[in-house]
């Protein structure tokens, strides 16, 4: 009797120490995708335009839609039912409420949130702040900047050299100089003077990629989005490849590194009602998740994944009218026209978008945002974290736990 009762003293012991190894385990590398706008539905059309490629009916998943882990994410701000970005954004990155408009700054008006990547970065790992719209836009300005008002986009991209950190993507700066442009120095000079190396497009990128930090823009002169993925030129900056940059960067730390990656034109797309747009937008930002996810393979007990969204854009609804009719077969005829300048029209104004809309029986309820909850994915070290019903301002913390740094 005394050998059995020492045999399961000594098991519970055992149990014990793997648990606490376990919960010791902290996350090395980070990757937190944000799909700005991308309820549930946009993801299960996105799904079922996959499976109707096949030929048949249902939904082919996603790469992030087969992560073990799943949960979901009210994302109310302080002052609204139906949060902006930069309030949604504010929540994702500092674990605090404030009101629709501003950006780090709480509800007072006064007292700036700090945002997770600077208590990351302050713990010694590495930090890449990410989007396809421009970097000092809304979702990726929250994970630096601070303003009572988000759209003064020169004084946020003014904070992008002071962060110190190794990468920074995006189509360009909003307002390099100024809204009325008439700053005496703009935001492309202001961040090469302070030691970051400007890289214009993926191919400029790989051959400054050894510098300690950089800015990865589109080419000199262009739009400050990346083109949208529907009928994207040749030669233009993506997000899956502002992905990989960012790891080469990153990856050269040895304490590790912290990313926040934004899909930001499926909120764009999303807000037209322009359902082929939104679907290639969300495609695209799997392709980034892919990215992540065979970095993940090589590093499964390092690694944490993260995938949601800041709110949902247009209360998209697989259905409309009578019936029980849903037919994706009209956005085969236009995936390979080019992307309209007027995103109002495709094929050379021949399709309208809310005609697509009707033929595919998809209907939309709102040009702006929705006030329901989000989905949230995880994958790796900590990911068990997530499978709840959360507010988003958990999510910051709990990446910060999976982390071991302090929140």
């Amino acid at each position: 009797m005394k050998k059995f009762l020492f045999g399961l003293a000594a098991a519970a012991l055992l149990c014990l120490a793997v648990s606490c190894g376990r919960q010791e385990n902290n996350a090395k590398y980070v990757f937190y995708f944000i799909g700005d706008g991308m309820g549930s539905t946009h993801v299960a059309a996105t799904e079922a335009y996959l499976a109707q490629e096949r030929g048949v009916i249902g939904m082919d998943p996603l790469c992030f839609t087969q992560f073990p882990v799943m949960g979901e994410a009210t994302n109310f701000s302080s002052s609204n039912i139906i949060t902006d970005s930069s309030a949604a954004g504010t929540a994702l990155s500092t674990g605090e409420k404030t009101k629709n408009g501003m950006l780090c700054i709480a509800p007072d008006s006064t007292t700036q949130l700090k945002s997770i990547a600077y208590k990351i970065h302050e713990a010694g790992y590495s930090v890449g702040v990410m989007s396809t719209t421009p970097i000092n836009h809304a979702t990726p300005a929250a994970f630096f900047g601070h303003n009572i008002k988000r759209g003064n986009y020169y004084e946020i991209g003014k904070e992008i050299p002071e962060t110190g950190f190794e990468f920074f993507a995006g189509g360009g700066l909003y307002h390099p100089k100024g809204k009325e442009g008439n700053e005496e120095v703009s935001l492309y000079d202001m961040i090469a003077e302070a030691g970051y190396t400007l890289a214009y497009g993926y191919e400029d990128f790989k051959a400054k990629q050894d510098a300690d930090r950089i800015v990865l823009v589109q080419s000199e002169g262009a739009e400050d989005i990346c083109p949208y993925a529907l009928g994207r030129p040749e030669g233009a900056l993506t997000l899956p490849q502002i992905v990989e940059a960012a790891i080469a960067v990153l990856e050269r730390n040895p304490k590790g590194f912290f990313m926040m990656a934004e899909g930001g034109l499926i909120d764009w797309t999303a807000h037209s009602q322009d359902l082929a747009g939104t679907i290639f937008e969300i495609l695209d930002f799997d392709q980034a998740i892919a990215v992540a996810n065979a970095f993940y393979e090589r590093h499964p007990k390092e690694t944490l994944i993260v995938v949601t969204a800041d709110h949902e854009t247009g209360g998209i609804a697989l259905g409309r009218g009578r019936g029980y009719n849903y037919d994706l077969t009209v956005i085969d005829k236009i995936k390979n026209t080019t992307a309209p300048t007027d995103v109002e029209k495709y094929m050379n104004d021949a399709q309208s978008i809310d005609s697509v809309n009707i033929q595919a029986h998809i209907g939309w309820t709102t040009f702006s945002h929705t006030g329901g909850p989000v989905p949230v994915w995880a994958k790796g070290v900590g990911a068990d974290k997530f499978a709840a019903r959360q507010d988003n301002t958990d999510i910051p913390r709990k990446i910060c736990e999976a982390m071991g740094v302090a929140f």
